[in-house]
């Protein structure tokens, strides 16, 4: 019976697939030699394969243009990255290639599109999609972007008092987007999103807010389903409801010409993911023109913002196994060399998995084990893959050169959540430190120990 790794792997999934090939017993990633990158780097390290961001985007475009074509819709595709997903200069640099829109969630995300402009990756006519639930500042940043000649920012108001404070700030006339609040699966702990203006109220704040005030024309209906789009009947229902409100809004507003689908297109995270990515966006196209032609409304635009989908797959991060240890009779521990938790923090906070794969090695023989993080915390392990309970690794023994393994699509998300060099997600500051003490008399005392984090050296730590 065969029972090295590569047996292993051969006898139960598609291999070599998109993405995974294997020469001389290592594996390659998007072609690219890991082991010699290990060789030349060492470990551990992160990988993030550029020209992957764009043949993501590219397939994206192509299934939704198809899709128009065949359907014979009447209206156009916009791809929109979302920034929060990866704000390095690096990344940016590479979404901006594809003719792609932009999408913002945090005032500094705006100091990030002043930077692009400034550099000349960007022009006043961009796209910008402003989504989130916004502070006082992001407000004021967007209104300067928009009374600064930027002609295509689109702020999409999350309740109904925010388009009051546009009111006060913006000087011209300004195109504006409403999110609605769409219903979570009922496996959620909350029924509603927090995030959006309630279907049932968005007529009478487009009525009473928007149609009323001449300053103001709505351009987009956003609505975001946060599991994803999947071929299930929970992600159809919010798909008609999204629609059926554009149409009873569009009868009002001749402006509205932009329904946002959001994001979700899926990742791989196991070598068994399967996903029909044409079938899925045709029907969403077919829907959307259906449910507008039945309602006598033309076919809007379609804009989508994909921020996961477009920079998952390009990232790998690589790690030695640095020590082995035999706890119980069940339970075989290797020890890499840095912390999951800090590196890969979706495996920790949301149970998020991964494709994880031995770099080298695929001849020896396999067993079962637990991936142990270098943290003194209890959480810090790895063991399970999206199809499986267990996770199985190549053996080696003390002779043995040592074993490197990678979690692999895991370029979205990441580094944000993980503070790396200080920065957070949605670009959102770190908080000032405030200490108190008390003086020789007992009475508290404080002071500063910290401001708040700017936007200068955040951005200064993405590369811009």
């Amino acid at each position: 019976m065969k029972n090295t790794y590569f047996d292993l792997v051969d006898q139960t999934f598609y291999f070599p697939q998109d993405g995974f090939t294997l020469q001389d017993n290592c594996l390659n990633f998007h072609g690219i030699d890991l082991y010699s990158l290990i060789k030349k780097y060492g470990t551990p390290l992160k990988i993030t394969y550029l020209p992957k961001i764009s043949q993501q985007i590219q397939k994206a475009k192509a299934h939704f243009n198809t899709a128009i074509d065949e359907l014979n819709y009447g209206g156009e595709y916009y791809y929109c990255y979302c920034t929060k997903s990866s704000h390095f200069r690096f990344v940016l640099d590479e979404v901006l290639k594809n003719n792609v829109q932009l999408e913002t969630s945090s005032a500094f995300d705006i100091d990030l599109i002043q930077k692009l402009y400034h550099a000349g990756k960007i022009g006043k006519d961009k796209i910008i999609v402003a989504n989130g639930f916004k502070n006082v500042g992001y407000i004021r940043k967007l209104a300067q972007l928009i009374n600064g000649g930027f002609k295509n920012v689109i702020p999409v108001c999350d309740n109904r008092e925010e388009l009051d404070f546009y009111d006060a700030h913006i000087v011209n006339t300004c195109g504006v987007g409403i999110r609605v609040a769409t219903e979570e699966e009922p496996k959620f702990e909350f029924y509603t999103s927090r995030l959006g203006i309630r279907p049932s109220k968005a007529v009478n704040f487009v009525k009473d807010k928007i149609l009323t005030n001449p300053k103001f024309k709505l351009r987009m209906l956003h609505f975001f389903v946060d599991t994803g789009i999947k071929d299930t009947t929970y992600y159809w229902s919010e798909l008609r409801k999204g629609v059926k409100l554009y149409c009873q809004l569009r009868h009002y507003c001749p402006d509205l010409k932009i329904l946002n689908i959001g994001g979700g297109l899926p990742i791989s995270n196991s070598l068994n993911f399967e996903y029909d990515y044409a079938y899925m966006i045709k029907e969403i196209v077919r829907t959307i023109k259906e449910y507008c032609a039945d309602e006598d409304v033309p076919a809007p635009d379609i804009f989508t913002e994909f921020g996961k989908y477009t920079v998952g797959e390009s990232g790998a991060t690589i790690f030695s196994v640095i020590g082995q240890k035999q706890q119980n009779d069940s339970e075989l521990w290797y020890m890499v060399d840095n912390s999951l938790i800090n590196t890969i923090p979706d495996s920790w906070a949301i149970n998020e998995r991964y494709i994880l794969l031995p770099v080298n090695h695929w001849n020896k023989e396999y067993h079962r084990v637990n991936v142990g993080g270098l943290s003194c915390d209890n959480a810090d392990y790895y063991n399970s893959e999206a199809h499986l309970n267990q996770l199985y690794m190549p053996k080696f023994g003390k002779n043995d050169e040592n074993l490197y393994m990678g979690f692999f699509n895991t370029g979205a998300y990441q580094d944000a959540l993980s503070g790396y060099g200080g920065i957070k997600h949605c670009l959102l500051p770190a908080p000032k430190r405030i200490l108190v003490d008390r003086d020789e008399n007992g009475n508290l005392v404080d002071w500063m120990e910290s401001d708040e984090q700017d936007a200068e050296s955040m951005l200064k730590l993405l590369g811009y």
